[in-house]
């Protein structure tokens, strides 16, 4: 993690870094994916402690394709969970998209 604790780790595509941000160092129950210098809101996911997972997508990348945002959402819980302790993972679904 990075020095504040709160960065969980990045990925990316062909044209931008994302990064994963977790909502507190201990037990988050939401992160957000950034991307860019101005840290752009990509994703949020929240309901992390109760299951019941929500996404909320920027303004700008709410009308990008269902293949791109499958692509973010697994990513980004590749970035989430890659410095925790593996755990029995059910499927993500989010509601809200």
């Amino acid at each position: 993690m990075n020095a504040e604790g709160l960065e969980r780790g990045s990925f990316s595509d062909d044209y931008r870094t994302y990064r994963v941000r977790v909502s507190s160092a201990d037990a988050p129950d939401s992160f957000q994916v950034l991307t860019g210098e101005g840290d752009d809101i990509v994703l949020i996911v929240s309901g992390l402690n109760s299951g019941e997972l929500k996404g909320t997508w920027g303004p700008f990348w709410r009308s990008f394709k269902p293949n791109w945002k499958i692509w973010v959402e697994e990513s980004a819980f590749r970035a989430f969970y890659s410095q925790r302790q593996p755990v029995a993972v059910a499927p993500r679904i989010l509601e809200g998209l």
